[in-house]
């Protein structure tokens, strides 16, 4: 509590929106915001140089988070995404609790699950429903209690994929032994509950994997990535909240930081953004 008493007085002035993740996967979350809300600012975070989150302890992912919130308080974000399935399922509900009243009772902390979560209701028919994730987001169950929260009627099979983080991160997801692990876990999901209709990719990494995701998953059943629901419940919020809208500047324009070395970072983002960034590194306390 010691630390939390001795906070740093951040800035009242209006900011960037901040984007979080553990590593380069949430570039996919920050490619759909950008697209439908070009006209703001953007700090996007990655703490590459401790990834993975999905296999770490609850309470370490909820103090890597927490640095990672307060470095972006520090550069002005009023309000920041945590485009981080791990982040959002183990350390959202405790910095917006625990966290943001100290730090600043007027910033926003938003995470990811939810706002996909409440896209699927008019997705589904058979009201089965499938999540394919990091093993560390199907433990922690927060889809499946988010989902029942909103569609109690819906059954709710989660399946980790832990080698497919690696293979987008090792350049690997459209080699030809990819498929393996691609169709391997589809098919422990559908073998469960052959009545999923709605897949969720519950990992923001994910995406990059959609060729091959979209080879093995039957016709007719959805496949619902997280980057267009996230950026359109952001859409959504600020609408609703223009006293936060204020605090958010607007001059299209985006700075990176990664805890890696920033060459690393910006060879393997082009792998997301399609083009080359300028990146800077930072350390998180």
């Amino acid at each position: 509590m010691t630390s939390m008493q001795n906070i740093v007085q951040f800035s009242k002035e209006a900011g960037p929106i901040g984007i979080f993740d553990s590593g380069y996967g949430g570039l996919t979350i920050y490619n759909e915001i950008k697209r439908l809300l070009p006209q703001y600012d953007y700090i996007y975070l990655g703490d590459n140089a401790r990834t993975p989150y999905g296999t770490r302890s609850f309470n370490v992912v909820y103090e890597f988070t927490r640095q990672a919130v307060r470095h972006l308080f520090a550069q002005g974000c009023q309000l920041v995404i945590l485009a981080c399935n791990t982040a959002s399922a183990k350390a959202l509900r405790s910095i917006q609790q625990l966290d943001i009243p100290q730090l600043d009772p007027n910033r926003r902390v938003l995470g990811i699950i939810r706002p996909t979560v409440e896209s699927i209701g008019e997705l589904t028919k058979s009201r089965h429903v499938g999540v394919l994730a990091t093993e560390g987001t199907i433990k922690s169950l927060s889809y499946p209690l988010e989902i029942r929260k909103l569609f109690p009627d819906i059954e709710v099979t989660g399946e980790a994929c832990p080698i497919w983080v690696p293979l987008v991160e090792t350049n690997e997801f459209a080699s030809d032994g990819a498929d393996f692990f691609v169709k391997r876990h589809i098919d422990n999901l559908l073998a469960r509950d052959s009545k999923i209709d709605t897949i969720i990719l519950g990992c923001t990494h994910y995406p990059i994997l959609m060729d091959k995701i979209r080879k093995y998953v039957p016709e007719g059943v959805n496949v619902l990535t997280q980057g267009s629901a996230v950026a359109a419940s952001l859409k959504d919020y600020l609408h609703r909240h223009p006293e936060m809208d204020l605090l958010c500047t607007k001059g299209g324009t985006t700075r990176f930081f990664t805890t890696e070395a920033d060459g690393k970072f910006g060879n393997q983002a082009s792998l997301f953004l399609q083009q080359q960034i300028e990146v800077e590194t930072v350390t998180l306390v």
